[in-house]
């Protein structure tokens, strides 16, 4: 199974030495049947103590707590990590209808669901539910309405990469027809709500084949990535990435989930000066191929 190495380094800069407050840092991958942890190495500059906490989501959270001042804060984390092609996240089983609108789960799962089935975001002209309407007409089957939605999104609207905080509305994105990736992640999360699907943020990496020299089609990588998960009752959660029309797959690094973006920020944290002291932050993702897999489990914690 094929072999990645994360590196991923973030800098904030101020003018003058300030002290800093605890930092919430979601950087390490959840092992499951398709993805293992082998390393994880986490650096940060000034010194500083990590401890570890799952979140409601189960999450794994490191709570950093940095010692002294400073004009630069550097957080780096570094993983090595196993991808598994197991066939299932490849493409969602045929034959899950929505022959009902809109779509009902099973009472028993639909407890379990914790409202990700819901609308999250206000649609005040309802131009998010008539988008997502038009999926449904000749779709049939589950699987086939949320690939065609997620080719439209790929297909019509125009990546822009954004580096200032927050998440677009779906609405503001659907009217501008551009966006970032998690733009394009919560637009399909709340129009698949609109017709009763249960879905996700995720937030991750992206392997990019190009930066090994092979030839690429890719949008989102060098910086964190962000898709989504549906659930489906057959299937459990499928990955959708709108970005680059991917279903699954073994590009899609997957770290954490969460409800809503704002619940899923790779690094957060607070720093005690005045407002004109932060000059600002640089962020650098790199995500390259190790091969094949075989190597020593050294994982901390």
């Amino acid at each position: 199974m094929p072999l990645f190495e994360v590196v991923h380094r973030t800098r904030y800069h101020y003018g003058r030495p300030v002290t800093f407050g605890e930092h919430r840092a979601m950087l390490r991958p959840r092992d499951s049947h398709d993805l293992r942890l082998h390393r994880i190495e986490i650096k940060v500059r000034p010194e500083g103590r990590i401890r570890w906490m799952q979140d409601v989501f189960s999450n794994s959270i490191a709570l950093i707590e940095i010692m002294g001042a400073a004009t630069e804060l550097v957080v780096e984390s570094r993983l090595v990590l196993e991808r598994f092609e197991d066939g299932s996240v490849q493409e969602p089983p045929r034959g899950e209808t929505i022959a009902t609108y809109p779509f009902t789960y099973p009472e028993a799962i639909r407890r379990d669901l914790g409202g990700t089935e819901r609308r999250h975001y206000e649609d005040p002209k309802g131009d998010v539910a008539a988008w997502a309407r038009q999926f449904e007409a000749g779709a049939p089957d589950s699987a086939a309405l949320l690939d065609a939605m997620m080719r439209r999104i790929k297909a019509q609207f125009r990546y822009r990469a954004r580096y200032e905080r927050g998440t677009q509305s779906p609405a503001e994105t659907l009217a501008l027809g551009s966006g970032t990736c998690r733009d394009f992640a919560l637009l399909m999360m709340e129009a698949a709500r609109s017709l009763g699907f249960a879905a996700r943020f995720v937030t991750g990496y992206l392997y990019d084949p190009a930066v090994d020299g092979l030839a690429s089609g890719i949008r989102g990588a060098g910086a964190t990535h962000a898709w989504l998960q549906i659930f489906l009752p057959l299937s459990g959660w499928i990955e959708y990435d709108p970005t680059n029309g991917i279903v699954g797959g073994r590009n899609l690094i997957r770290v954490g989930v969460a409800r809503d973006p704002s619940q899923a920020i790779p690094l957060a944290g607070s720093y005690n000066g005045a407002a004109e002291d932060a000059l600002g932050m640089d962020v650098d993702v790199t995500v390259r191929a190790l091969g094949q897999g075989g190597i020593e489990l050294l994982v901390d914690p």
